[in-house]
């Protein structure tokens, strides 16, 4: 909090709050066009790794936002988040006077696209399927998973049977006890064909 020269108190809380839901916003809305082939958990995964407060404190270095703060409070009662949090501030301010084009412009271009390194957060990732996707988007290559059950005399319950198929070629086979986990073993197998893993 900052006393302003007429004695009002000013924070920033309120942009906070309200650039934290425009900025979750952006962030899906970029995943969303940039992965057309990402299911909800891949999107929802990525988002949360991007705007996860340390990221955001990160950020806001990489702008030098720390050094146009301005506050009242002293350095040991200072929020643990203040530069992720100013930046929240930032994209708020930046929507109410511009509006929602014009935050997403600025952090796409001046954020995304300079200080996030995307395959890099997709192969910390164990997900297969998520690496096979962000691997052909890379590769301008199209990708197909092609599932369904499998009733087999053996088994007691319906399993099932995924086939990933890379420009039409079929690249990997995976069973499992849900469709998710015939994926994950398809994919899997298919990184090992194309020799990324």
């Amino acid at each position: 909090m900052h006393q302003h020269p007429t004695g009002i108190y000013l924070n920033n809380e309120r942009l906070e709050y309200l650039g934290d839901a425009v900025l979750n916003a952006i962030v899906a809305d970029y995943l969303f066009s940039r992965f057309p082939e990402g299911d909800e958990g891949f999107m929802t995964k990525m988002r949360a790794r991007i705007v996860k407060r340390k990221n955001l404190d990160y950020l806001a270095t990489r702008l030098d936002i720390p050094r146009m703060i301005i506050s009242s409070a002293s350095p040991g009662n200072t929020s643990k988040h203040l530069y992720g949090n100013t930046l929240e501030a930032l994209i708020g301010a930046i929507y109410l006077d511009r509006g929602y084009g014009t935050a997403r412009r600025f952090f796409v271009r001046k954020i995304m696209r300079k200080h996030i390194d995307l395959v890099q957060l997709v192969k910390k990732d164990p997900d297969y399927k998520s690496r096979i996707i962000e691997w052909a988007q890379k590769n301008r290559i199209e990708v197909v998973f092609e599932s369904k059950k499998e009733h087999r005399s053996t088994d007691k319950s319906p399993s099932f049977i995924s086939t990933i198929l890379l420009k039409g070629e079929e690249k990997g086979i995976g069973r499992g006890e849900s469709k998710k986990e015939a994926e994950q073993r398809a994919a899997r197998e298919a990184l090992h064909t194309i020799h990324t893993v």
